[in-house]
């Protein structure tokens, strides 16, 4: 085929597979008919094409009390705008989503008209659901349901069931419309993300089941971040004209491909552009991979962009301060002369919290990443890592004895992947010297990995 795109395939046995979600139309000549008409031309480029498509919810503009209205919606989505799918070769999965099923009538039309498999929890057949190709368990939550109250409840107990039962299985994606945590700082309870009560319960049942990702959208952005091992993939590029932000998101799809050694993906714009990708889990450092840095000043091991799927990865021990000290504690500072430091770590305030604060522009305002608490007068070891293929999902810790990572809490639409990593570096204190910003704890140690 003609300028097409190549598409991840599997090492071995596995899945390929597509993601996307928020294309709002289904009205013709409505305003987002054409933008996501641009988004499924990428789609039909790829070769070989997906062995399934799995939509995360908002198909359609929705939102209209007439129940004849959004079911003609509904029929100029499938049979016009999707007219180009080869069904019989190419699956279909849909989340439900705030677009398309905010009201009972509006379910009602959604189990009708997507006709998913009916085998969701008492009351909600046919809006959650599961599906099993042997190796792969996928759960489609609904997050919106009617039933608990509307946009942002969703039920949990069905969910723990289905993982347990489906234990053996080896990938187990869950699927919903909504996040869980925020994504690019946009925060709200049952508007941005599900109600915050479900936010520990559930994502401790991902946890505890096993899940590898929990895939979402409405937010209209591309973010990864994890949590104690477990990914959030937000995708909501499939059309929808406005991003969040604008001049920051862009419209996309993703392709994925998964088989016995993980996931990876690629997120394409509307060029075929490879804009963002990861392969997940992360490489460990092996024991030869690893350098001790000296306290104080020293010439950076290396400097510019982290590309191509490089990680930087710093091992910190240590003991911290005692109780009462809040002052900003260096442990590592990149920088270059007669600048602020263009990346800092080290601890803040009467927490002693792990923080990141990145400079990315003269004259403008950094942007902080909060990391966990360490306890005053204990000891720590602690890793973190700055993977720029994830965006502001890059920048992660985990502890030494545990191999789960989790994202660092940001505010920012942008990670690392345009820092310059200067040439310059610090252990222990600022740039400035033994009495800038001193590490007040004992016993610090710093190992970089670089790979």
């Amino acid at each position: 085929m003609e300028n097409s795109i190549p598409a991840l395939l599997p090492r071995g046995r596995g899945r390929q597979f597509l993601l996307y979600g928020d294309s709002c139309s289904g009205v013709p000549g409505g305003v987002h008919e054409k933008t996501f008409a641009s988004v499924n031309a990428v789609v039909r480029r790829l070769q070989p094409q997906p062995e399934f498509i799995l939509f995360l919810g908002d198909e359609i503009i929705g939102l209209t009390p007439d129940a004849e209205s959004l079911r003609g919606q509904w029929h100029h989505w499938l049979e016009t705008e999707m007219a180009w799918l080869n069904r019989e070769t190419t699956l279909l999965w849909h989340t439900t989503g705030n677009h398309t099923t905010y009201d009972a009538m509006s379910e009602a039309v959604f189990r009708d008209v997507v006709n998913p498999p009916e085998n969701g929890p008492s009351g909600q057949a046919g809006l959650s659901y599961f599906v099993r190709r042997d190796e792969l368990l996928l759960v489609f939550v609904h997050t919106s349901w009617s039933g608990l109250g509307g946009e942002g409840h969703l039920e949990t107990q069905w969910l723990e069931t289905t993982l347990s039962k489906h234990k053996d299985a080896r990938h187990k994606f869950v699927l919903g419309h909504h996040p869980v945590f925020p994504v690019n700082g946009f925060s709200g309870s049952y508007q941005r993300e599900i109600g915050h009560e479900h936010t520990g319960p559930f994502w401790d049942i991902l946890v505890n089941g096993g899940g590898l990702a929990y895939v979402c959208s409405h937010i209209l952005a591309f973010d990864v971040q994890v949590h104690r091992g477990v990914l959030q993939i937000c995708t909501a590029g499939a059309g929808t004209a406005h991003r969040m932000p604008e001049g920051v998101e862009y419209l996309h799809c993703v392709q994925a491909a998964l088989d016995e050694e993980g996931l990876r993906y690629q997120v394409l714009d509307v060029d075929g552009v490879v804009r963002e990708r990861l392969e997940w889990p992360l490489r460990l450092a092996d024991a030869l991979q690893w350098e001790e840095l000296p306290l104080g000043e020293t010439d950076a091991l290396f400097s510019g962009q982290l590309k191509g799927g490089r990680i930087a990865e710093l091992k910190l021990k240590g003991r911290t301060a005692t109780v009462g000290v809040a002052t900003a504690q260096t442990i590592f500072s990149a920088f270059s002369p007669g600048s602020i430091a263009a990346l800092w770590l080290g601890l803040r305030g009467p927490k002693q919290t792990l923080t990141v604060i990145v400079h990315r522009e003269p004259g403008r305002s950094p942007s902080y990443w909060l990391g966990p608490d360490l306890p005053a007068s204990e000891n720590f070891d602690i890793h973190v890592a700055f993977s720029p293929d994830m965006g502001p999902g890059g920048v992660l810790y985990r502890y030494h004895n545990d191999l789960q990572w989790s994202s660092f809490r940001a505010t920012t639409a942008t990670g690392l992947e345009r820092l310059d990593w200067p040439p310059g570096w610090s252990i222990g204190h600022g740039q400035s010297g033994k009495s800038d910003c001193p590490y007040l704890g004992s016993s610090l140690s710093v190992g970089i990995s670089m790979r």
